[in-house]
């Protein structure tokens, strides 16, 4: 069976890791294909809950393989502490759970860079995670960077460090006035790292290609929103990934041809979220907001940065261009019950921008900015739904709010959640 692709297709924390978590059951492998630890996915099953930054959502099936693309970039660290936790907690990752040989390594210049450029831009920082991902990004671009193959073979290490760790001090030194690396530390910490991810190194595309042969299914999981693209997203406000988190670029991030995706599923929250600056036309700052962000069982705070979320109206107008963007076969919409006390609930349609009406995303960030959300007021229907196992027991007005969503994505929506467990799920079509 071709790959199935799982995106997010807002501006992040869509709930991709528990569709991923749900959808693993009929996969037989599981694979992150991009972006960094700045991504965050929980997850909730009778373990207790977990929060994954680079190991896939697929971890907590034991008969499932889990690997980590070439399009990701790995800090070392955070992935053993994962992989640490996973097994003091019960759940077998030996055996299990792969990294591409070409995925490129995090660097302790890398996360030093990320702040102090913050710091330099001022007003016109990103708000970054400052995890480093960004520079690791810039880095392999640039052709100057560290990939696991490198890791593994402590001579190459070495002869890399030798040139990377003076190069990247003369840009702490000359350009942020920063205290150099010494080779030495770097050079043996990372030595350390090599040796213990050792055993986790493959090619990875390989492993693809083999159980796409053999008739197997292969779920591809989006690390970020769609809206946070290099080139489809706010830019600048958006991630460094190479490749992008979008549909697109789960082929590139996992070694595998374009013809061998088949499905591709979007995942969006029944409102709006955003961390970190940037554009959000239905934003809202007032008590719905915060009802927003505080709501149901797991309140809205970053899983990466613990900050707290930008929470506001569903967006039509932006939640259209992710479904454009990624080709989009079909969506899933979760956190349904966080609306239950709402008496009105809106929903944006269209933009004004400088007087003009459009249902198109504007690529100019000032012009974004400027937009006024158009909204269509839709009746609340003030009951919970955390208990509802069937779509035909949702109340009225939360039936036609999932309708007026699916109508306005354009797409079927398959899955509606109303909660983090497992069990609230309601399944509208088969997705696998």
């Amino acid at each position: 069976m071709p790959a199935i692709v799982v995106v997010g297709g807002q501006w992040g924390d869509e709930g991709k890791g528990r569709i991923v978590d749900l959808l693993a059951q009929k996969a037989n492998i599981v694979a992150r294909y991009s972006a960094g630890n700045n991504a965050g996915h929980t997850i909730i099953n009778e373990l207790g809950e977990f929060k994954l930054h680079l190991v896939p959502a697929g971890i907590f099936h034991p008969d499932k393989l889990c690997l980590i693309g070439n399009g990701v970039v790995v800090d070392c660290a955070e992935l053993l502490r994962e992989i640490e936790d996973l097994e003091t907690r019960g759940v077998n990752v030996r055996g299990r759970l792969f990294l591409s040989d070409r995925a490129h390594v995090i660097m302790p210049w890398h996360r030093l860079i990320d702040e102090l450029d913050e710091k330099l831009r001022g007003e016109g920082a990103i708000g970054t995670t400052g995890r480093g991902v960004g520079p690791a990004f810039v880095d392999k671009v640039a052709r100057a960077g560290v990939r696991m193959a490198d890791l593994v073979d402590p001579e190459a290490l070495l002869s890399l460090l030798s040139f990377l760790v003076p190069y990247k001090n003369a840009v702490l030194e000359k350009l942020y006035n920063a205290a150099p690396l010494q080779l030495e530390s770097v050079a043996e910490e990372y030595h350390d790292y090599g040796a213990r991810l050792a055993p986790y190194v493959a090619d990875t595309s390989s492993l693809v290609h083999q159980a796409l042969k053999t008739g197997d299914t292969v779920l591809l999981e989006g690390a970020q929103g769609s809206l946070l693209d290099l080139d489809s997203g706010t830019y600048e406000y958006v991630t460094s990934s190479v490749p992008s988190s979008l549909a697109a670029g789960a082929a590139i991030g996992m070694g595998i041809g374009p013809t061998q995706i088949q499905t591709v599923l979007g995942v969006f929250k029944a409102y709006n979220t955003r961390v970190g600056n940037g554009p959000m036309p239905t934003e809202l700052l007032d008590e719905t907001g915060r009802l927003l962000r505080e709501g149901g069982p797991k309140p809205e705070y970053g899983s990466t940065t613990g900050r707290p979320r930008r929470c506001g109206w569903f967006d039509g107008v932006a939640a259209r261009h992710g479904v454009r963007i990624n080709g989009l076969s079909s969506a899933a919409l979760t956190r349904l019950d966080v609306l239950d006390p709402l008496p009105v609930i809106k929903v944006c349609t269209a933009y004004r921008v400088h007087g003009e009406e459009t249902e198109s995303m504007p690529a100019a960030g000032a012009a974004l900015a400027a937009a006024e959300p158009v909204y269509t007021e839709l009746p609340g229907w003030q009951k919970p739904t955390a208990g509802v196992r069937k779509f035909e027991e949702l109340p009225p007005e939360a039936q036609s709010y999932v309708r007026f969503i699916q109508d306005l994505l354009g797409v079927k929506i398959c899955l509606v959640s109303v909660g983090p467990e497992r069990d609230q799920a309601i399944k509208l079509e088969r997705i696998i």
